[in-house]
């Protein structure tokens, strides 16, 4: 891998990393990937960790057919063009025609809608808080494997509330869950906030969201949370008898995660070398690699499989690779696959009592005592999950710019930017609630509101295209 790619060509460095890591395989159909043992293990680690949460939340798991009627998307006027370019249809079986079209998922709010409008009659039947982990389809024009393909594994959470003060709570509540499961365990900061009213998921009131700033500082939207009002509740007739007793109309919301989020954390943290793991989230948190000719020292071997054992015990993913290939070609396969933690151990290191540590994400190697082995592992996983954070938070602190604030200083910018050879990054705006605007913003650049931010660094007073007072601050950047 030449040693600038991630900086000359983005993607191909992408490509390469995660084929080099043996992540994932093409599909037979366009835009259709293969997750391979370490690239599903990722999803597993989000998977568990989510659903952890999600129960101390009190949400409970359900699973919906795949198929959805086509009726079921013209209930819901905005929701059906929303989706209509990225719906891929089901109309026969066999030679038989069916009787009516049904579209492959791309998201359940409707089958969530007519299932909950027979099981919700009254107010003691809410909350009610239902989470399926599943497989979506959307027709995808563009694909990259793990962050945009034509079928991809997610969450998704859907929740009805008797008034909207709840929903609304309890929306803002997920987008919290996700906020602190990606910043902890992928280790990725996240922008939380607000989506502009053309950024919104089709059919929601209110949409949220976390977004995180990538390598090449393009945004990738992390994770969303939309709060419903009662739209899917009219078209699907979802009401109960209230506390009055009278028939109301339920409040909705829905919320989820993907497997995008891989593709991110990659697309974080991976240097010129390939990925790079949090510890946390690596298949392999620990590689023992023996030095020398092995089997003229049998001892290392020994040695190697009890600490395996013992790190094992200790709950850490460990592997020993006790092939014939060379250290060197060890230490590579290692880098590439981005386990974070590299332990030599040769015939004078055993006499000695000690084994040298390598960290994925730092040049210099460390001499150990075997006997603090197992305390150094947790302190240097422990260390390296949060610098990870700290690097990215860096970076994105770095690719900032608060002080653009007129559609020309924008364009100049980005002009000087590429002249450089440099990375435009994200730009904090005032915006004046317009489509127009924002429409222009985009035609002109390219770069697109990512969202209205609850915590910006600064407010802006005027917007970026018309110079009027602004209503909004609003990040924008390229995206994914």
């Amino acid at each position: 891998m030449a040693e600038n790619l991630q900086q000359t060509d983005f993607s191909k460095w992408y490509l390469q990393s995660i084929q080099n890591a043996d992540l994932f395989a093409y599909g037979p159909v366009r835009g259709t990937m293969v997750f391979k043992p370490n690239g599903y293990a990722l999803w597993q680690f989000i998977q568990q960790r989510f659903d952890a949460e999600f129960k101390k939340a009190g949400i409970k798991d359900v699973y919906f057919p795949m198929l959805i009627p086509q009726s079921f998307f013209e209930k819901e006027k905005d929701h059906v063009e929303g989706f209509a370019p990225e719906l891929p249809w089901v109309t026969r079986a066999g030679e038989e025609k069916l009787e009516e079209p049904v579209a492959l998922r791309p998201t359940s709010e409707t089958l969530f809608g007519n299932a909950m409008s027979d099981w919700i009659n009254s107010y003691r039947d809410l909350p009610m808080e239902l989470n399926q982990w599943a497989n979506v389809f959307r027709w995808e024009k563009r694909t990259l494997p793990f962050l945009r393909t034509s079928e991809f594994l997610w969450q998704e959470g859907h929740c009805a509330y008797p008034d909207e003060a709840s929903a609304r709570e309890r929306t803002l509540h997920f987008l919290n869950i996700y906020q602190e499961v990606v910043e902890d365990l992928l280790a990725m900061p996240v922008y939380a906030g607000e989506k502009t009213e053309s950024e919104r998921f089709a059919g929601a009131v209110s949409t949220y969201s976390i977004e995180a700033m990538m390598k090449d500082t393009k945004a990738v939207q992390a994770g969303t949370s939309h709060y419903l009002g009662t739209n899917f509740a009219e078209a699907f007739d979802m009401k109960f008898l209230n506390e009055e007793n009278h028939h109301v109309f339920a409040h909705t919301l829905s919320f989820g995660v993907s497997t995008r989020l891989i593709g991110a954390m990659i697309m974080m943290h991976g240097d010129e070398k390939g990925v790079v793991f949090p510890p946390k989230m690596a298949p392999e948190q620990i590689v023992l690699i023996p030095v020398g000719n092995v089997k003229k020292n049998p001892a290392v071997l020994d040695k190697l499989s009890e600490i395996k054992v013992a790190l094992m015990e200790a709950g850490y993913r460990v592997t020993l690779d006790d092939s014939n290939n060379s250290a060197g070609y060890k230490y590579n396969e290692a880098e590439v696959k981005g386990i974070p933690l590299r332990i030599d151990l040769g015939p004078r290191d055993l006499e000695n009592g000690t084994c040298v540590i390598k960290m994925r994400d730092l040049d210099d190697k460390e001499v150990v005592k075997l006997d603090d082995l197992e305390d150094t592992v947790a302190e240097h996983l422990t260390a390296m999950q949060k610098r990870l954070f700290d690097k990215a938070e860096q970076f994105r602190r770095d690719n900032e710019h608060t002080d653009i604030d007129t559609l020309d200083e924008l364009v100049e910018h980005i002009k000087q930017a590429e002249e450089k050879g440099e990375r435009p990054g994200w730009v904090l705006a005032g915006w004046d609630g317009t489509e127009e605007t924002e429409a222009k913003v985009k035609e002109l650049t390219g770069f697109t509101s990512r969202n209205i931010p609850f915590n910006p660094p600064m407010e802006k007073t005027t917007d970026l295209v018309s110079g009027k007072p602004a209503k909004y601050t609003v990040w924008y950047a390229r995206a994914y």
